[in-house]
């Protein structure tokens, strides 16, 4: 595996999926790459935990 760049979907910018992430993505059984950026997805988790 190589790393990849991806194009968040959330916001538009590029980011980098590691092989260390691909490889983490693979033990843990998903078959989706991320569609967003790290900030977006923290932004993402944290607006929901605030929503509990």
């Amino acid at each position: 595996m190589a790393d990849k760049t991806l194009t968040c979907k959330e916001c538009g910018a590029e980011f980098v999926f590691t092989e260390g992430e691909q490889h983490f993505y693979a033990e843990k059984g998903f078959t989706n790459e991320p569609q967003r950026c790290p900030a977006c997805r923290k932004a993402r988790k944290e607006q929901r935990n605030n929503n509990k």
